[in-house]
């Protein structure tokens, strides 16, 4: 049997570096610092959740109704610590995406078709059969994610309970 593990907590990165290292980013783009920003960053590492910009900008506003954050600025902020690796995005076609901090250790997801819940899990069975499948086709891989798609158990409940069957 496979060890599991599905809580993900702990972070990669203290808080304090990885704000040093946005202010670089920021610095390196020719962009400022503002506390609009820096309550973006500090928003997405306190967040156990995978936040769409605009659950973002609402936690934002609810956290710190006074100061002006525009919508525009979650988005450009996301899309800057994206590509510079310090967040990682699951995408929703047309619904859009859904962020997280990249300063947590590695993990893969599922995501429910349903609700768009998503829960992280690794397990080590998995993780070691993709390295030995990546060496044996003489691929070096440097990271990889895996999302599975299907009905979590609170969906399947809610159908389950309206006398529908659930179809694959």
């Amino acid at each position: 049997m496979s060890e599991i593990t599905t809580d993900f907590n702990d972070k990669t990165v203290a808080y304090k570096q990885l704000l040093e290292n946005f202010k670089t980013l920021l610095k390196k783009n020719s962009l400022k610092f503002t506390i609009q920003r820096e309550v973006i960053l500090e928003t997405l590492y306190n967040s156990d959740e995978h936040l769409t910009p605009e659950s973002l900008h609402n936690l934002i506003q609810e956290k710190f109704p006074d100061l002006k954050t525009g919508i525009a600025t979650v988005y450009r902020t996301l899309s800057l610590l994206e590509e510079s690796d310090m967040v990682t995005s699951l995408s929703f076609g047309a619904q859009g995406k859904k962020y997280e901090l990249g300063a947590k250790h590695h993990h893969d997801h599922f995501i429910c078709t349903k609700c768009g819940s998503i829960s992280e899990f690794v397990d080590e069975q998995i993780e070691e059969r993709q390295r030995k499948i990546a060496e044996e086709l003489g691929f070096l891989m440097q990271d990889h994610s895996m999302q599975i798609y299907g009905i979590c158990k609170e969906c399947q409940k809610i159908r389950n309970n309206k006398g529908k069957t659930i179809g694959f």
